[in-house]
């Protein structure tokens, strides 16, 4: 498996396969890798002849040190999942000196609001973190089309907006969320659960799909009433919150339009893990 460290060996590497008319995918990950992860780099292997994988735990969108001291690393055993799905992926591995140079910082970005509400309201300056490593990794790699899952719905919405503001050329997928039989969202901070969380967590898929039956006959309020309600005393899980918002401008809605379309999005802590969710309501 080819692994690569620096920018000018990436970018020659994936520059020499678009000359011989290769289409080049992109999944750009924080390591920790698992099902969830193995899903996308499946389905760009399927639709592109080359495919590279980043792994670089990016410091500027943790708004919590906490969050990023304790993020899971083991890039050895990363290498192992992933030449085990492919041995022909290309991967890259930078320092953080090789994305930000000396100074690691966001870029301030206007996304019309996507990013000031749900997690953008709960962490500052996350999205300008995402947004921002996400246009070094673009440059770098130059990809055709780039895949991320659906569990960050809100980022994806928000890397179509980048993509717009930088009139960028890729192309971004977006990938069904994966899943545990049990219902709970693949996710690398499930590692970090205790077994009594674990066991706890499968509830806040269970609360969405109990929310979308219920929206199509009850009122915003009365859904999120109900979930709330759900969660009152629940051992092991706190709601951060619970919000049903437009599917595109993730604005909150007030009543139902049938003409939209409608996702409710979920985040709870599991003792000091965050774990977040989203379903389509209709």
């Amino acid at each position: 498996m080819h692994v690569y460290t620096n920018r000018p060996e990436i970018s020659a590497a994936v520059a020499k396969h678009k000359k011989n008319g290769a289409k080049i995918g992109f999944v750009p990950t924080m390591g920790a890798l698992h099902r969830g992860h193995a899903s996308l780099f499946n389905f760009a292997l399927k639709n592109c002849d080359i495919v590279v994988v980043s792994i670089f735990v990016n410091p500027t969108q943790f708004n919590n040190p906490r969050d990023l001291e304790t993020y899971p690393r083991d890039l050895q055993a990363d290498l192992e999942f992933l030449e085990s799905i492919n041995p022909e992926l290309l991967v890259f591995t930078p320092s953080t000196t090789t994305i930000y140079g000396s100074k690691v910082e966001s870029i301030d970005y206007n996304f019309d609001g996507l990013d000031q509400v749900m997690e953008g309201a709960f962490r500052p300056g996350h999205f300008e973190g995402v947004a921002t490593v996400l246009n070094y990794l673009f440059e770098i790699v130059n990809p055709d089309f780039a895949f991320f899952g659906e569990k960050d719905y809100q980022q994806l919405q928000i890397i179509n907006k980048l993509v717009a503001i930088e009139a960028l050329s890729v192309k971004i997928i977006g990938c069904p969320i994966s899943r545990h039989e049990d219902g709970l969202a693949e996710s690398s901070r499930n590692k970090r659960l205790t077994q009594d969380q674990r066991n706890a967590s499968p509830f806040i898929y269970k609360t969405l799909t109990q929310a979308k039956a219920l929206f199509n006959d009850q009122t915003v309020d009365q859904v999120q009433e109900f979930v709330k309600d759900q969660f009152k005393d629940k051992e092991h899980l706190q709601l951060e919150y619970f919000e049903i918002a437009n599917a595109s401008t993730l604005t909150h809605a007030n009543t139902k339009k049938e003409s939209e379309k409608y996702r409710a999005f979920i985040a709870v802590f599991a003792g000091e893990v965050r774990l977040i969710d989203n379903i389509a309501l209709n």
